[in-house]
């Protein structure tokens, strides 16, 4: 694939740099100079304290950045800004669902997040203490995490898409002291409540929050108030509407936020992230990879329950001095036209989506796009999961700007993998996230720990230490953090992404899936092992598989293999009807877990060995190599049987 150039696509930001070293010059001296390269990028925040000591790596795989270094990030993303310039747009609060629009500037950010704070508070939450989030995408759920960063307490942040067992599991990790909720959010036009899923959260864990803080927006009439321990937001905002919170100063380590990423298990992983690196992490990539100016606006489609919503809805746009968008609704209500209207109202410059939504908006009449005057955005980012090549093109030509596939995880917080047009003017490949990210050692690796070759398929890993930005460790569980990342060789030492990738003579990297049982359904991790778990609670169920199968839309979906007990007389389609239910009531819709389908037997090897990967490899329709330990060759032919019968055989 030929590299597309666009000039010097952002030259506002470019223009007058002339000491700009080049792409690899840059990369380089990020790796071998942490200190003086880590050390000027530390810069572009503010420091109550500056660090004595860039970075300790004395006990690998665990980094320490800006060691003895005091900062906060909600000053940072707010208070330095509402001084220097209170009345510059913040956030712009948007709702296609509630037709809803609300516009703040740092200085009224500022009071929102501090009338919060002063409710934390009073509901006895401290520095340290967990406040978990499961919310809409409503202006409150912003003021919810900048105060909590601001008082020095560390939030969870819960998909609003999780149902209550998934809840639960956080809730008992986490242990808050406070949980803040809204009596429902809105999709397609109808309310989605949430307090009855939080309620029988709270009922299913062992953990029981003191307090529950609620937003009432009147989407939920029957909503349900706990007596003594449910408090009414807009009662104690009212309370609190002159109050003065100062910022709790951190130490660079102190943890941020715990986020939830899935696992190979069913017990998801708590990503601690820490507070000084973040901000700088952030605070580099809107000037080197997004090439975001204070005083413009960057709009982000994403959800504050996923990183990319915690990095670059709420906090990277404002530590740049940037307006965020936080958009409520979906990218076809009113119309396939909605986005590009909030790009030409709010003169949104960056913007950053996913390939799933790049994949719907091209099935929609381009007529909705051409409407509106794009003149001021400059480019659109993607993550989540790999974009194919014909959405990519399909994009560019619409848009005539650059579209950059960029790579990262929960995880990392930031872009593993990107272009970088605030450092020099890089070409776009089709298909491709780019090339490495100052600060991260990205190789590929062969199963034995050697490092491929080009156009050579390897597991994607980094040589630590992992740059500022990326998980310190796994909440309460150092251990796990080891085991889980960095165990992958017993020689060298790296972190494993669990995808492979491939890198071409001119190093553009191409990522070609997972090596674990995690599926990217729309750019959200999700576990298949959490999905067996579910599957074989059901009585009739005696055994289970759960593969992802490629689908034009969303990426990847989950199918279910079942095995029933010897002697069930139901009906199998019950069986899986009730099975589908099952996953959806305890993982949630977010699973899109739909197809599943009763089989005689698994494909395993000779070992016990489930064969997952041959089983996708039928399921999507794809030629496969007969492995040499599988046990019983003819298991293959009646899984194909089975799909071919139900239809649910790729290109058949």
């Amino acid at each position: 694939m030929t590299p597309r150039h666009y000039g010097n696509w952002f030259d506002i930001q470019i223009m007058g740099e002339d000491d700009m070293a080049s792409y690899k010059e840059f990369h380089k001296r990020s790796i071998e100079d942490r200190d003086g390269f880590w050390g000027e990028q530390a810069q572009l925040i503010h420091w109550n304290k500056q660090p004595a000591q860039i970075y300790d790596f004395s006990n690998p795989p665990f980094v320490k950045w800006f060691v003895g270094g005091e900062t906060n990030l909600c000053y940072n993303a707010v208070d330095r800004h509402a001084e220097t310039h209170p009345d510059r747009k913040a956030l712009v609060y948007i709702s296609t669902e509630t037709d809803e629009e609300k516009t703040y500037s740092f200085s009224e950010l500022r009071a929102e997040v501090m009338r919060m704070a002063a409710i934390y508070q009073s509901l006895g939450v401290k520095k340290g203490d967990r406040v978990l989030i499961y919310m809409p995408m409503i202006a409150e759920a912003c003021f919810a995490m900048l105060a909590c960063a601001r008082i020095g307490a560390i939030h969870s942040v819960v998909f609003g898409g999780f149902a209550s067992h998934s809840l639960a599991t956080r809730i008992d990790d986490a242990k808050p002291t406070v949980i803040v909720s809204a009596d429902a959010g809105m999709r397609g036009g109808r309310p989605v409540p949430y307090k009855h899923l939080l309620d029988e959260a709270i009922n299913l864990a062992e953990h029981k929050p003191a307090k529950v803080l609620m937003v009432n927006r009147g989407l939920d009439k029957a909503m349900e108030v706990v007596a003594g321990r449910d408090e009414d937001y807009a009662t104690l905002r009212a309370q609190h509407l002159d109050a003065q919170v100062p910022v709790t100063w951190l130490e660079s380590s102190d943890p941020s936020y715990i986020l939830y990423t899935s696992g190979t298990t069913g017990k998801p992983k708590g990503v601690q992230r820490d507070t000084g690196g973040y901000a700088v992490a952030l605070a580099a990539s809107m000037k080197h990879i997004y090439c975001g100016n204070a005083g413009e606006t960057f709009f982000s489609t994403s959800d504050i329950g996923w990183v990319v919503g915690h990095s670059y809805i709420i906090y990277g746009p404002l530590i740049a001095g940037m307006a965020t968008v936080m958009y409520e609704g979906t990218p076809l209500r009113p119309d396939a036209g909605i986005w590009w209207k909030i790009c030409q109202e709010q003169e949104v410059t960056v913007m950053f989506s996913a390939p799933t939504a790049i994949r719907v908006l091209k099935k929609q009449d381009p007529a909705f796009l051409k409407k509106y005057d794009l003149s001021k955005l400059r480019g659109l980012y993607c993550a989540g999961e790999p974009m194919d090549e014909t959405s990519h093109q399909w994009m560019m030509d619409e848009l005539g700007i650059p579209v950059i596939d960029h790579y990262w995880q929960t995880e990392t917080g930031w872009a593993m993998l990107t272009l970088m047009p605030g450092v020099e003017d890089q070409a776009v490949q089709l298909g491709s996230p780019g090339f490495p990210a100052y600060g991260f050692d990205v190789r590929l690796f062969r199963d034995d720990g050697t490092e491929c070759g080009p156009n050579e398929k390897g597991i994607v890993g980094v040589v630590p230490p992992l740059p500022p930005g990326c998980l310190s460790t796994i909440w309460g569980d150092d251990k796990r953090f080891v085991s889980t990342y960095f165990t992958l060789f017993q020689e060298p030492q790296v972190y494993s992404s669990f995808d492979w990738g491939i890198k071409d003579d001119a190093g553009y990297y191409k990522i070609l899936g997972r090596t674990d049982d995690v599926i990217n359904v729309a750019g959200h991790r999700l576990s298949t092992g959490a999905m067996e778990e579910v599957l074989a609670s059901h009585p009739d169920v005696a055994e289970c598989a759960v593969i992802g199968v490629a689908d034009d839309l969303k990426g990847q979906l989950p199918m279910g293999f079942v095995c029933l007990n010897k002697g069930c007389e139901r009906e199998p389609d019950d069986v899986i009807r009730e099975c589908v239910k099952l996953v959806r009531d305890r993982i949630g819709p977010v699973a899109a877990f739909k197809s599943a389908v009763v089989v005689e037997r698994l494909p395993k090897t000779r070992s016990g060995k489930i064969l997952r990967g041959i089983m996708g490899r039928i399921a999507d329709g794809q030629d496969y190599k007969m492995p040499a330990t599988i046990d019983d060759p003819a298991i293959l032919g009646e899984i194909s049987d089975t799909l071919s019968k139900v239809g649910l055989i790729k290109n058949a």
